[in-house]
């Protein structure tokens, strides 16, 4: 695994096996930011959000939302699923207090020593539950009202983007629920619409992606 420096500053890694990248290398800040926090968090009216990540990685997207609560004063519950936790090593080297600013660094070693399995409450705004597991064989119980779809890519990992996970996802979501994804193809929008959900094509990151989808549940 690899780091590398991407367009605005921030680090991403590398993963030499699959030819991919953990985040965009047009800007791994500005693309967790738009895609997550301001397309989906800062979309939803639910006062005090239950979200689901898919993908953990480097708990970059698990850090601005728990910064977005602290200014919010919105209470979130956070559950993320990762099959390859990082090492503590790999955390230190991708040093993202350090771009994200906000004096946030002990806040997101609090979020990668929280104990994996069990809801930890690192702030008083924000609990975390992380989840070490494979999630195409995962069953999660209904109760979520935003889900952070951040697998890698499906040329790169297509059992992690079939119908039948889609189909969960929409039924453990509330209704009135949203799900972003940076991924745009056409087989991703009519795999979200055959499980029920709207489907919206909205502009990506600054500099990075042209679209996102944002799938919203009735």
């Amino acid at each position: 695994m690899e780091l590398e420096l991407t367009a605005d500053g921030s680090y991403t890694l590398f993963v030499p096996e699959l030819n991919e990248h953990y985040h965009s290398v047009k800007g791994a800040l500005t693309e967790a930011q738009h895609i997550f926090i301001d397309m989906a968090l800062r979309h939803s009216r639910v006062e005090s959000p239950h979200i689901l990540e898919i993908g953990f990685g480097t708990g970059l997207n698990c850090l601005l939302t728990a910064l977005e609560a602290q200014n919010s004063h919105r209470c979130i519950s956070y559950t993320g699923i990762e099959r390859y936790p990082l090492s503590l090593d790999v955390l230190h080297r991708l040093d993202y207090p350090a771009i994200v600013g906000n004096d946030c660094a002990d806040l997101y070693y609090a979020l990668h020593s929280a104990p994996w399995g069990e809801p930890t409450q690192i702030t008083p705004h924000f609990t975390l539950q992380k989840i070490e597991a494979d999630f195409t064989h995962y069953t999660f119980s209904p109760h979520f009202d935003i889900i952070y779809f951040d697998a890698f890519a499906p040329e790169k990992q297509p059992e992690m983007w079939t119908q039948q996970l889609f189909d969960h996802l929409y039924q453990v979501l509330n209704p009135g629920g949203i799900l972003t994804t940076y991924c745009a193809k056409g087989v991703v929008r009519r795999m979200l619409q055959s499980a029920g959900f709207t489907v919206e094509r909205l502009p990506g990151p600054p500099g990075g992606k042209r679209e996102i989808i944002r799938a919203s549940k009735p």
